[in-house]
């Protein structure tokens, strides 16, 4: 009907009306304090986009398979490898490992090579795996070189033509020194190994990329986005800069590298992160004039986080490792590997490698997340992060350059101090619960116990662990990886081990509303020391609590109630308890009358700005805990 506008056009709003009309709701509040996300990394990330703020972006004319590659390098399906690494040096073992993860769907393998010596241990790791239908992928070597050489031995052997296998080694000399604080080998001869390892490759194995550039050891010891692409690129880079003084051809270089990155729980902007990662490398390789185009086409390997993972509340780690991954398929990362969920206080069974490995397949057979190629294209949002992320990581790339380069930056501690610096500020905010680590620093199970789940080693982070007891050396300042949970673990840990358990008992009153919600906040502020909590359901008065307090027997007394009513209550809560109970404390900050309530006998105000990891550490010394 010609008088029915149901399906015409809406006619176009401006920025500025939809400004007019949200800060007309906010009602006077700040709109950059309410509304504008600060990352960590530096820059703003706005409440919403709009076509305009893609204005300039060239990339975007680009298909999927195009240069610069942001879009992806497939043009009709965003298929990854779901990779399995096995951190198992006995080659019987972990064949076994190796032949259940093929069986049930792993489409690569991350084989620790420690114990490969012969060409029998070859034959013993690979018992029934068909090497020419799986990406096999060595990591933790010694001689990478001669590893190579008995895969090449062990493929014609099986009757096998090693030019049709696929798969990566992870030699990488800046890993090695930021591990172990030098070069494996030396600085000037680790470069001629990995000349060698391209010229042994382009004649024997030309489907293997033979060097890595381990950006997941920047983000596993703290770093942000911006710093662990930028650093990672400017490594990758020097790769291919002193190898082309060494004879060896750009393109040749480039090809045979693998980015690892970690993947976060950032969700959005780690997509953006891999997808400037592809934009920024064809930025650098396309300097060089290779010969090929193969060059421009990075391998991107996607490594879930270890740094977030957390011992408590475990099972949480899925569904981090879950919007991991699919940030990383989503991206278009080439391959993935999912930590198992219990990482970080054991080492892997068949359940955790299985859980692994089937939250990518669910992603795959499910989701179908690898039938449409840059899944992501189009979205505002994300366009617009990948460019901030990519002008962020940029001006890190050229401050490495103008240093003279990665390995000079790492020798002088730059890299460092920059990720330290980072890291610093994420332990802050994890310490003040400006960042949630849930179960851990925000929302404990109170009823969990792990201390005896804690395998020996296992409750630091080991992000990269490998198994040759390297010695350190003092070339280079050793950047170590950690978890940022490992702090309140401690916590909850030295409460199970001291067979203490200290007795919070929290006196509420008045106020229905107020009185829960600092009763909630108090028993997630000290159950995440494993502390016991006696909650109740509101007292007639100060007295009635303090008794019911002291017949309870508790340590620390925690009042909870509305400021208003905390005059009522502060002064005769304090007569009766003073001196009968370790601590008196209360919820909240009712700043015109902290001294007064100091004076009472109130010795701690717990609220959102209160440092909470520094807090406990001080009742935990108080208890003789630690």
């Amino acid at each position: 009907m010609e008088d029915n506008k149901l399906f015409t056009e809406f006619p176009p709003v401006s920025t500025e009306k939809w400004e007019e009309v949200i800060n007309k709701d906010l009602k006077g509040a700040d709109y950059e304090k309410k509304l504008v996300w600060r990352t960590i990394e530096g820059f703003k990330v706005k409440p919403y986009y709009r076509a305009e703020d893609l204005e300039g972006l060239e990339y975007l004319d680009s298909n999927p398979g195009q240069m610069p590659y942001t879009r992806g390098k497939h043009t009709d399906n965003n298929v990854w490898d779901v990779r399995q690494d096995i951190r198992i040096a006995d080659p019987k073992e972990a064949n076994r490992v190796a032949l259940d993860a093929v069986e049930r769907g792993a489409t690569s393998l991350g084989i620790c090579a420690q114990g490969i010596k012969t060409l029998d241990d070859m034959i013993a790791l690979f018992k029934g795996i068909y090497i020419n239908a799986v990406s096999i992928n060595f990591t933790c070597s010694e001689d990478y070189l001669q590893l190579l050489k008995l895969y090449v031995d062990y493929a014609n052997l099986q009757g096998i033509n090693p030019k049709e296998l696929q798969g990566s080694c992870e030699f990488d000399p800046f890993r090695y020194a930021l591990k172990h604080g030098s070069f494996h080998r030396g600085e000037e001869e680790d470069f001629l190994m990995a000349k060698q390892l391209i010229e042994f490759a382009h004649a024997n194995l030309p489907n293997f990329r033979v060097l890595t550039v381990h950006g997941s050891l920047l983000h596993n010891a703290g770093s942000n986005i911006v710093q662990e692409l930028g650093f990672s690129l400017a490594a990758a880079n020097e790769l291919v800069a002193r190898l082309a003084d060494l004879g060896v051809k750009p393109h040749r270089v480039a090809s045979r590298i693998v980015l690892n990155v970690g993947v976060g729980s950032t969700y959005f902007m780690e997509m953006a992160k891999i997808r400037a990662a592809r934009l920024l490398w064809s930025k650098i390789v396309e300097q060089y004039k290779p010969e090929c185009d193969c060059a421009y086409k990075l391998f991107i390997h996607a490594t879930t986080s270890e740094w977030n993972q957390s011992v408590y509340d475990p099972y949480v780690n899925m569904l981090r490792s879950t919007t991991e991954a699919m940030s990383a398929c989503i991206a278009g990362a080439d391959s993935i590997s999912v930590l198992p969920f219990d990482n970080a206080y054991k080492e892997a069974d068949d359940f955790g490698y299985r859980i692994a490995r089937n939250q990518q397949l669910l992603l795959k057979e499910e989701s179908y997340l690898d039938k449409i190629a840059d899944p992501a294209a189009g979205s505002y949002y994300i366009e617009n992060l990948t460019d901030q992320i990519a002008k962020g990581a940029w001006e890190n790339f050229l401050k490495i350059e103008e240093i003279g380069g990665f390995c000079k930056a790492i020798r002088q501690g730059y890299v460092q101090d920059e990720v330290e610096k980072t890291a610093r500020q994420r332990d802050l905010d994890i310490a003040t619960r400006k960042t949630t680590i849930l179960g851990t620093n925000q929302y404990p199970n109170l009823l969990e116990k792990m201390g005896e789940k804690v395998e020996s080693g296992k409750s630091k982070a080991d992000s990269g662990k490998c198994c040759c007891g390297c010695k350190q050396g003092d070339e280079v300042r050793i950047l170590k990886p950690y978890r940022g949970a490992e702090p309140f673990e401690a916590l909850r840990l030295a409460t199970e081990r001291s067979g203490k358990r200290p007795k919070v008992f929290l006196l509420t009153y008045g106020n229905l509303t107020m009185r829960k919600a600092r009763a909630g906040f108090a028993t997630n502020f000290f159950g995440v020391a494993g502390y016991e909590i006696i909650d109740n359901p509101g007292f007639a008065s100060a007295e009635e609590g303090a008794q019911a307090a002291l017949e309870s027997k508790a340590d620390i007394v925690v009042l909870c109630s509305s400021d208003d009513e905390y005059a009522e209550i502060t002064e005769p809560a304090c007569k009766a308890l003073k001196g009968k109970v370790k601590s008196l404390v209360l919820a909240g900050f009712p700043k015109e009358m902290v001294e007064t309530y100091k004076g009472y006998g109130i010795d701690e105000f717990i609220h959102v700005k209160t440092n909470v990891l520094e807090c406990l550490t001080a009742f935990q010394k108080m208890f003789g805990i630690i």
